[in-house]
C-alpha cells in the first residue's frame, strides 16, 4: 500500500507543482511580485490540502480533475499563511522546507505583499472557474467556505490565539480550539470542498466535514510530535523551535506518549465518520494513514 500511495501522492503533487506557478507567471504584475510569489508556491511541501480536495472528490465518484483551480486557490492560501507566519513579527523563521524564507530572500515588505497577493488572488482563481459542471452557486459556496476557513473566525483567529498563547498554560480544550481553527479549518475546506464540486448529499458532507475535523487535529498533534521526535534535514526546519519558544503543544501537555495516545483516537473517529460516509474511502484511507505515519 505504501508504493501505491506514495505514486498517488507523486502524481497529484506534480499536477498541482505544474499548475500553480502558471497562474502566477500569467499575470500583470510587478515581476518582482510574481518572482516571490512563486519562490514560495515552489518551496515544495507535501501539497496535502489540494490532494484532499481531489481525492475527496474522486471519492463521490468524479474526477479529481474537476477541483483544480480550487485546490490551487487552496494552496495559495496555505502558502501566503506561512510566509506571514515566518515573518519576524511573527515565528521569525530562517528556514521553511529546507530554504531560506520569503523575507530571507526578497524582504519583509514584498514578502508580506507576495502573501496579500496570494491570498486576493486564490478567490480570483474560484471565481473564474470555467467547467461545465461547477455553477455559480457552487463557486459562491466554495468562496464562502474558504473565506469562513481563512479568515478571523478560522486560520487568522487560531493565528492570533496562538500568539496570545505563547508564554502561557493552556487547557487541552483551548489547544484543541486554536488548532482547530489555525491548522484545521483549512484541512476541513479541502474535504468540504471535494464534497461540494463531487455533488455529496447532506449527510455525506457532513460526515465528511466531521471526518475531516478529526483528521486536522490529528495532523496537528503529529506536527508537535515531529517538532521534538523529527529529523531537521527530514523536516526542513528546525526541530525543538516549540520548546524553545514556549509554545502550547499536545506534547506539552499530555506528555509525548499522551499525545500519541489523542492522535491516535481522533484517527479512530476520522475513520469512524469516513465510513459513515457511504463514499468510495479507500483512498481517503490512505491519506489519513499517510498523514500519521509521515516523518515530516
Amino acid at each position: 500500500m505504501n508504493n501505491e500511495i506514495n505514486q498517488y501522492l507523486k502524481e497529484k503533487k506534480q499536477l498541482i507543482d505544474i499548475s500553480l506557478p502558471e497562474y502566477i507567471t500569467k499575470l500583470r504584475a510587478p515581476e518582482i511580485l510574481k518572482k516571490s510569489m512563486v519562490y514560495s508556491l515552489k518551496a515544495g511541501g507535501k501539497r496535502l490540502r489540494p490532494i484532499l480536495l481531489m481525492a475527496s472528490i474522486e471519492a463521490l465518484g468524479h474526477d479529481g480533475q474537476k477541483g483544480i483551480e480550487t485546490a490551487c486557490a487552496l494552496e495559495m492560501i496555505h502558502t501566503y499563511s506561512l510566509i506571514h507566519d515566518d515573518l519576524p513579527a511573527m515565528d521569525n523563521d530562517d528556514l521553511r522546507r529546507g530554504q531560506p524564507t520569503n523575507h530571507k530572500v526578497y524582504g519583509d515588505a514584498t514578502a508580506i505583499l507576495a502573501g496579500d497577493a496570494l491570498l486576493t488572488y486564490a478567490f480570483e482563481c474560484i471565481a473564474g472557474i470555467d467547467h461545465p459542471d461547477i455553477d455559480n452557486d457552487m463557486k459562491m459556496a466554495l468562496i464562502q467556505k474558504l473565506a469562513n476557513a481563512a479568515g478571523p473566525e478560522g486560520m487568522v483567529g487560531g493565528q492570533q490565539d496562538d500568539l496570545t498563547a505563547e508564554g502561557k498554560s493552556l487547557t487541552i480544550q483551548e489547544l484543541q480550539s486554536i488548532h482547530l481553527r489555525k491548522t484545521g479549518r483549512l484541512l476541513c475546506f479541502a474535504v468540504e470542498a471535494g464534497a461540494i464540486l463531487g455533488q455529496a448529499n447532506e449527510q455525506q458532507a457532513e460526515n465528511l466535514s466531521d471526518f475531516a475535523k478529526h483528521l486536522g487535529i490529528a495532523f496537528q498533534i503529529k506536527d508537535d510530535i515531529l517538532d521534538i521526535i523529527g529529523d531537521e534535514i527530514t523536516l526542513g526546519k528546525p526541530v525543538g523551535s516549540d520548546v524553545t519558544n514556549n509554545k502550547n503543544t499536545y506534547p506539552k501537555l499530555l506528555t509525548l506518549e499522551g499525545a500519541k495516545e489523542k492522535m491516535n483516537k481522533h484517527a479512530d473517529a476520522a475513520l469512524h465518520y469516513l465510513k459513515a460516509a457511504n463514499v468510495d474511502s479507500y483512498r481517503l484511507q490512505q491519506l489519513m494513514g499517510y498523514v500519521l505515519d509521515r516523518n515530516h
